[in-house]
């Protein structure tokens, strides 16, 4: 089979060979021959760019529609164009890619084959560049059991014949720069593979953008053009040890966050969330937001984490562009934003990752390494150098491009063991036996590395459900070199403790005090997340026992335990209003709560008033973060205390005259004349009180202080001698003398 007919059989794997100017002898001289590929053409010519009375009908050589034409060898150094004309009578002109040598650099293909290229999504994807005075997009993407790879879209009638890329074979890459392709084009490759006999179609996977679902085509994005304005919140961030840091996270899924129900419930943009989740996290003092995926997905259902495009946030809310205008918008209000990302799985999509060029190239081709059985999803094959590569580029890309403060890594334990969600006899155990899986903890310490060398004062947070080791200890003492981990355990524990009835809580104590055996193991954060209020698990509200009162009472305890308990704080969307209702992704949050004087208002906006209180003294106490994993930080008062079901115990900040003293009764009964031991005589400043009448309580307290009296209780030498109102927290600090 001659060049012609590979490429009219859409098998050709170096078109350049073949299309293209070229040099030929003829009768004694050169003539510089050129030859296209244009199915659907019926007259074309070569028009040199300075002499179009030069132009040349090019004469078809091969039915499928390969023209070629003579032009003079000066043209060359011009730079000429191919008009066509088709059968319906319309007319255009454009550059012959063919006519631009390819683009990558050896040094380019070494980096790629040593999976060290950390800025390959400066390269890889579609790109805008200048080549020789003409502006184009240059296409890369990794496709090594490819026989052909071509650019589809409108811009050639998403016939593959058109323009098929370029061969690198040894790293397995294909590349074209495609002229005159405006911004927004939609894109696919079309791929012919050694195993399907049919052409079939990708989205790119370093896409920056792409169509919103149902449609599936990349598109030609810039990420240039945009001018930040968070130079001051960068070089801070950079110095800032955030484990020293308030860190109190507002998890949000944007999409239900609000909807503009006045036009048929439609989802924010980008722009709107700006204007108006900004504002709103900032008056409630949280110090960052948690975005669940944003990343592109197909099924709403999946939250996003069942990513197709994990270098484009999701069309659903806008560009680009104006994604970058919320990143921003938050910086300058001063809240972190940290995206959730799932580096642990993805769906089988025909147009996604699976089978992406007729193999199992980003999974594993054995199911019981490639397959989630839990998910219905592919696994990433984190022993091939090229997927690691991608993966961590993706990390990379969001801190950069976007200016991202942090990744939550969703499903790590999914990553760490053989045996995740397998019985016997459906894994496969590692080379020294083991169920650990070596190749995704080698990337999970790869990434993490680079990703704080590259940007200090970045978090990596890992979703870790097990009692894995050194989750978040550096790589160096055999950590995986996590900033922090969800504390699962603790919010199994406390949860389960809240939704007992009061009079049943003595019982079960343990669960309030268990999470200090281990709290300093890791660097955590306490969550109460999105997964605690779906799925028929109830809204937060709805956990809590007793009437109405005594619910958002026991709420209120539980967001003050949290807030004072060693740990950073994260809390899901809606939890800070009491709704009552489950998250549904399809619905906003129950705004009318708080938004109108309706049933129980007054308590729903106390609550949210409780949360800004919380988050507002949290941030101007040290002692309630600053030693959150030192153990030093932390010390009992009395944990013992089972029948009436009061714990007490004391936080200190790096200065360990800094304190407070936390006392909580987690029953109904106001306690009075209770005896609590403090370290240190003097008065003590009532300074949090969740009872307050202003957050729906019954106000009852300490009148604003107390003075300490010369009893030993406990182990100490002072006491105090307090009211516990019921099913409260109660913050007192000693006045500096």
């Amino acid at each position: 089979m001659d060049d012609c007919e590979r490429l009219a059989q859409g098998e050709h794997s170096h078109p350049f060979s073949v299309l293209g100017p070229r040099l030929r002898s003829q009768c004694g001289h050169s003539v510089l021959v050129v030859r296209v590929v244009w199915p659907g053409g019926k007259d074309v010519q070569i028009i040199p760019i300075n002499k179009p009375q030069s132009s040349c009908t090019m004469t078809r050589i091969h039915p499928a529609g390969i023209f070629e034409g003579e032009i003079p060898l000066d043209v060359l150094n011009e730079g000429y164009q191919i008009q066509v004309s088709d059968s319906q009578g319309n007319v255009f002109t454009r550059h012959d890619p063919y006519a631009f040598p390819p683009q990558l650099s050896e040094f380019d293909l070494h980096l790629f084959s040593e999976g060290k290229d950390y800025r390959a999504y400066e390269k890889f994807g579609a790109h805008f560049r200048t080549v020789n005075g003409v502006n184009g997009v240059h296409f890369v993407v990794w496709a090594p059991n490819a026989i052909r790879v071509s650019v589809v879209g409108d811009f050639n009638n998403w016939d593959g014949r058109v323009f098929p890329m370029e061969s690198r074979e040894d790293q397995g890459l294909w590349e074209l720069f495609i002229p005159d392709i405006p911004e927004g084009a939609s894109y696919k490759y079309e791929i012919r593979s050694k195993q399907e006999p049919a052409p079939f179609l990708k989205a790119d996977p370093y896409a920056f953008a792409a169509e919103l679902r149902p449609n599936t085509a990349s598109i030609v994005h810039g990420l240039c053009g945009y001018t930040w304005q968070d130079h001051d919140w960068l070089e801070s961030r950079a110095v800032r040890d955030p484990l020293i840091q308030p860190l109190a996270i507002y998890e949000i899924h944007l999409g239900s966050w609000r909807r503009a129900s006045e036009e048929g419930s439609r989802w924010l943009t980008y722009a709107e969330l700006a204007r108006e989740l900004v504002p709103y996290v900032k008056e409630l003092g949280f110090t960052h937001v948690e975005l669940l995926p944003i990343t592109e997905h197909p099924f709403d259902g999946s939250w996003g984490y069942q990513t197709t495009g994990y270098f484009a946030p999701t069309r659903r809310f806008g560009n680009p562009k104006e994604f970058m205008g919320f990143v921003d918008a938050c910086h300058l209000a001063g809240i972190g934003v940290i995206l959730d990302w799932a580096p642990a799985h993805f769906p089988d999509d025909p147009h996604g990752l699976a089978w992406f060029d007729g193999t199992h190239l980003y999974d594993h081709i054995d199911p019981q390494k490639g397959y989630h059985p839990e998910w219905h999803s592919r696994i990433f094959n984190y022993g091939r150098t090229e997927v690691r590569n991608f993966l961590i580029n993706s990390a990379l890309f969001w801190l950069d491009r976007y200016h991202i403060d942090g990744l939550r890594v969703d499903a790590v334990a999914s990553m760490l063991y053989l045996d995740y969600s397998r019985k016997p006899g459906e894994w496969a155990p590692n080379k020294y036996g083991g169920n650990e899986n070596l190749e995704a903890i080698e990337f999970l310490r790869e990434m993490n590395v680079k990703v704080h060398q590259e940007y200090p004062g970045a978090m990596m947070i890992a979703e870790e459900s097990t009692a894995w080791p050194g989750v978040s200890r550096p790589t160096y003492v055999g950590g995986l070199g996590f900033t922090l981990k969800w504390n699962m355990g603790w919010m199994h524990d406390i949860l389960n403790y809240f939704q007992t009835d009061p009079v049943y809580r003595k019982n079960h104590q343990d669960k309030t005090t268990f999470g200090l055996m281990y709290a300093f193991s890791e660097n955590f954060v306490l969550p109460l997340s999105h997964d605690e209020v779906v799925h028929g698990k109830k809204s937060l509200r709805e956990k809590m026992p007793g009437d109405e009162w005594q619910g958002f009472a026991n709420l209120r305890a539980l967001f003050g335990f949290m807030y004072a308990h060693p740990g950073k704080k994260m809390l899901f969307m809606g939890g800070e209003i009491g709704q009552r209702e489950e998250w549904n992704h399809e619905e906003s949050i129950a705004w009318p709560l708080v938004d109108s004087k309706g049933s129980n208002y007054l308590l729903h906006r106390g609550l949210q008033k409780y949360v800004a209180d919380l988050n507002r003294i949290y941030k101007n106490e040290p002692a309630l973060y600053q030693n959150d994993f030192d153990s030093t930080g932390f010390q009992w008062i009395d944990s013992t205390d089972t029948e009436q079901s009061i714990i007490a115990f004391i936080r200190r900040a790096k200065d360990p005259a800094n304190f407070i003293v936390c006392v909580c009764n987690f029953t109904p009964v106001p306690r009075y004349h209770y005896h609590v031991g403090v370290p240190r005589d003097g008065t003590y400043r009532e300074l949090f009180n969740s009872d307050s009448k202003h957050y729906g309580g019954s106000n009852l307290g300490n009148n604003g202080a107390v003075d300490s009296i010369p009893e030993k209780e406990q182990h100490f030498s002072h006491s105090l001698i307090l009211t516990l109102p019921p099913l409260s927290m109660l913050w007192l600090k000693p006045i500096q003398q």
